[in-house]
């Protein structure tokens, strides 16, 4: 869980950091990569996905990191505890590292950096997301299908 974690943390930040630094794209705006499938386009999310909870009090920032941080604290004690198979720690380890990714940002940027953009062709998506977000996402749904503890997770202990 813990290697998963740091590969996420480290592949989310190296990310940002060449958007954000190196291609500028907090200025430049937008960069078509192949259009109209994948896009970088630059957005500053206070809130959570989507913009969800969204707000330019800083409480909510602390309020949004503090969340943050109890759930990894938490799926790190489940997983800890239930000893699960590879599975389910590996997608314990994406959703801690994509959490703390998007904490780091908050902590650095005051908002989360958000960069990637799908769209169609006939339809410009107007939101965008980064790696931790989508190792946020996948380590999530995971943990839904395959649970530490739960039915799935005790089937997975038994050969």
């Amino acid at each position: 869980m813990l290697w998963v974690a740091g590969v996420v943390l480290l592949l989310d930040q190296i990310s940002k950091y060449v958007v954000v630094h190196l291609l500028r794209l907090d200025r430049v705006r937008e960069i078509d990569l192949f259009p109209p499938f994948l896009n970088l386009r630059m957005a500053w999310n206070q809130g959570v996905n989507f913009g969800l909870f969204s707000s330019s009090q800083e409480i909510m920032r602390w309020v949004l990191i503090a969340v943050a941080l109890g759930v990894c604290l938490w799926v790190v004690a489940w997983v800890w505890r239930s000893r699960p198979r590879a599975f389910a720690q590996a997608a314990a380890g994406l959703l801690v590292g994509g959490a703390i990714g998007n904490v780091i940002d908050r902590l650095t940027y005051g908002a989360v950096a958000d960069f990637l953009n799908m769209s169609l062709p006939a339809w410009r998506n107007p939101y965008s997301f980064n790696v931790a977000d989508i190792a946020i996402f996948a380590g999530a749904f995971g943990l839904i299908l395959w649970p530490p503890g739960g039915k799935a997770g005790a089937a997975d202990k038994n050969p």
